[in-house]
């Protein structure tokens, strides 16, 4: 605290010499002149005195028979005065000052986090749909409300966390990659009932059923949609009518086979870009959407790659200003018309049928049987693949108890109130 006084009145340090530098010192301490940093340097001595106790001085050194010379000067009062001769800096330094106060009140950045399944983009422009983008005011967002729209308008997300960080706006979110009606509690799930339904057309290969009611058997042809296992287990009366259905969570391995075909076509003749070397650089300048290309002569290439990379402005961490910079590099090329050979050929082919395997593998779905044949034309190579799939393409569904009414209704009549209950 001390320190901070000394630099707002101002104090020097002083070179001390002559007769009885000892004496001035008393002399000081007797007239309450402050004097601090005392060094001994043989022939004199240095020290730091406040701007008034050195006016003070005269007479004390006038008595003594020492002599002062100030070396250096400190505090806001020197400072000022070289303020005063140099305007420019000053006004610039103001108006640098109101700038970044009144940019601080705007969201120049926009980072995302905890993103997996929802891509930034779709992030971005469900953002910029809420009239939430870079530029607006901060005081014109409502956190809270962010949170909730986030959370109610995209199922994945569980959890959200919105915050300003300087002019930086950083949205922390976590997702469940489950779907809605699996993250329901387990409670939940045997009150309404589970189906299992098929995700696409084939027949069962294989099912075990180890709770609900299997609706498929193995060698039956399903379509898209159809209820495998049903999650509704009927309670019969003495008269073999149904009197009422309990509701289970179904299980069950099943696996569906169906017949896939696939055509992948290559080109031979194939265009490849040949830089030839020649190449400009440019600067870049942006302030928010608008940028200019600071180059030198005119770009007189036919065909070229722009290149580059820009950098935002941020005096701190989280203090970022609509301001761009960077570079860019002009690359000169030429379409080259190529040929693949037949080894090239055959390697890229076989590339692809990797990756059709890859795919599939990575779908946990497996191939019973396959017939592959690759036909050389003039202009390209075709492949074509007929295959017999395997797969668990089940979903699950909360259970269908709509149709269960509709689908016993005759029963329902005869076996009276109860009959249509379906608790």
């Amino acid at each position: 605290m001390l320190h901070w006084i000394q630099y707002i009145r101002g104090y020097v340090t002083i070179r001390v010499w002559g007769y009885s530098v000892e004496r001035f010192l008393n002399l000081c301490g007797n007239h309450n002149i402050l004097v601090w940093n005392i060094v001994d340097h043989g022939e004199y001595n240095t020290m730091n005195i406040s701007v008034k106790g050195y006016f003070a001085l005269k007479p004390l050194l006038k008595k003594t028979g020492t002599r002062a010379s100030v070396l250096k000067r400190y505090g806001l009062p020197f400072f000022m005065s070289k303020m005063q001769s140099r305007k420019i800096f000053v006004a610039g330094f103001l108006c640098c000052m109101v700038f970044w106060i009144l940019m601080s009140r705007f969201i120049w950045n926009i980072r995302i986090e905890g993103n997996y399944a929802i891509t930034e983009d779709v992030l971005l422009d469900y953002l910029e749909d809420h009239d939430i983008r870079v530029s607006m005011k901060k005081s014109g967002l409502d956190i809270p409300e962010l949170e909730r729209d986030l959370r109610e308008d995209f199922n994945v997300i569980t959890w959200t966390s919105a915050q300003l960080k300087g002019t930086t706006l950083l949205i922390s979110i976590k997702e469940n990659e489950m779907p809605d009606y699996d993250r329901m509690s387990q409670s939940s799930r045997e009150e309404a009932g589970v189906d299992l339904i098929a995700s696409r057309d084939g027949t069962v290969s294989y099912i075990i059923t180890r709770s609900g009611v299997p609706q498929a058997a193995v060698g039956d042809a399903v379509k898209k949609g159809a209820v495998l296992v049903s999650g509704a287990v009927p309670v019969y009366n003495d008269d073999a009518t149904v009197r009422k259905y309990q509701f289970v969570e179904s299980d069950a391995d099943i696996r569906i086979r169906y017949d896939e075909s696939i055509s992948v076509k290559r080109d031979i003749l194939y265009e490849e870009k040949q830089y030839s070397g020649r190449q400009k650089k440019m600067l870049v300048l942006g302030i928010k959407d608008r940028e200019w290309d600071l180059k030198w002569g005119a770009i007189d290439y036919d065909h070229y790659d722009i290149s580059g990379e820009k950098k935002q402005i941020k005096l701190l961490d989280h203090l970022y200003l609509p301001i761009y910079y960077g570079e860019k590099t002009v690359q000169e090329y030429e379409m080259i018309r190529c040929e693949h050979s037949e080894d090239e050929m055959n390697e890229i082919m076989q590339q692809e049928w990797n990756k059709i395997i890859s795919t599939l593998e990575e779908k946990g779905v497996q191939i019973i049987e396959k017939n592959v044949t690759i036909k050389k034309n003039e202009t390209n190579w075709v492949l074509n693949a007929g295959m017999q799939l395997e797969e668990s393409a089940v979903l699950s569904v909360p259970t269908r108890t709509g149709q269960i009414a509709e689908g016993n209704g005759a029963d329902g009549a005869a076996s009276g109130e109860d009959g249509n209950t379906a608790e």
